[in-house]
């Protein structure tokens, strides 16, 4: 990878009404948001919070970080606990 090339972890932020607390199974996978792909975690982990703060009242409502970059090379070593 060139050097001017900044290093991705990338991470997708999803998120739907439960159909119970108990399991992450999605009501209706049709309304399910995808909110967006960012290029590390900490910006992901900023969208989330925001969104989970919009949806508080409903108790079934969940937003997920899901790593993509792990998806797309288990082997990657990121050196981070997320």
């Amino acid at each position: 990878m060139p050097d001017s090339v900044p290093h991705q972890l990338l991470h997708l932020v999803i998120g739907g009404e439960l159909i119970d607390l108990e399991h992450a199974t999605f009501k209706d996978l049709d309304k399910v948001e995808i909110v967006g792909l960012y290029p590390n975690y900490a910006s992901a982990h900023a969208v989330w919070r925001a969104k989970a703060q919009q949806t508080v009242d409903n108790a079934h409502m969940r937003y997920f970080i899901v790593h993509l970059h792990r998806l797309l090379d288990p082997s990657q070593d990121t050196k981070s606990s997320h």
